[in-house]
């Protein structure tokens, strides 16, 4: 707008350079305004009910490492329906294995409360878990482990992203379902 001013304006009454700079200054007040409004909109239809913000407080299952500290951590297990043998596989946040102990091959909610294989309780910190399944001595399956974590902070950022207590964090697309906090 500014450039066809320019182009058009009275050679012999050219703009007042104050009046110019007055100009300039209210276009981009107004561009910032509608930026603001823009990002307020954003944050308003992503605050609302079913937006990430709303989850705040609540607790998500991912498969993602989550902090484990002197509370057991709700494990949600389901292991291949054809397996006889099942193994919950416990990583550290470098993706060690820390751990590995026979589950049986019954699915649900177990309380996972850290213990290492010599019944010692594992350091505080994050871990992500797995099982492997097995019919005798094959491994028929491997699949992640869904863990609970309480949501301390909700990101907008690139389709939004969920900060859990401790410091995992994961993106709100891995998030497989919320509860209310036990």
């Amino acid at each position: 707008m500014l450039t066809a001013q320019l182009k058009n304006q009275d050679p012999l009454n050219p703009m007042q350079g104050t009046d110019f700079a007055i100009q300039l200054a209210t276009f981009a007040g107004v561009e910032q305004q509608a930026l603001s409004n823009r990002f307020l909109e954003q944050m308003a239809g992503q605050a609302g009910g079913s937006g990430i913000a709303a989850w705040i407080g609540k607790e998500a299952r991912t498969t993602a490492p989550v902090w484990f500290g002197d509370a057991p951590l709700t494990l949600d297990i389901a292991p291949h329906g054809q397996a006889d043998s099942v193994q919950l596989v416990t990583r550290d946040a470098g993706g060690r294995e820390v751990a590995r102990e026979e589950i049986g091959p019954g699915q649900g909610q177990i309380d996972w409360r850290g213990r290492g294989p010599d019944g010692a309780k594992l350091p505080d910190g994050l871990y992500a878990f797995s099982l492997e399944s097995r019919r005798g001595e094959e491994l028929i399956a491997e699949t992640r482990v869904g863990a609970y974590a309480r949501i301390v902070e909700a990101q907008f950022e690139d389709g939004g992203r969920l900060v859990f207590e401790g410091g995992g964090s994961a993106p709100a697309a891995e998030v497989t379902a919320l509860r209310d906090p036990t």
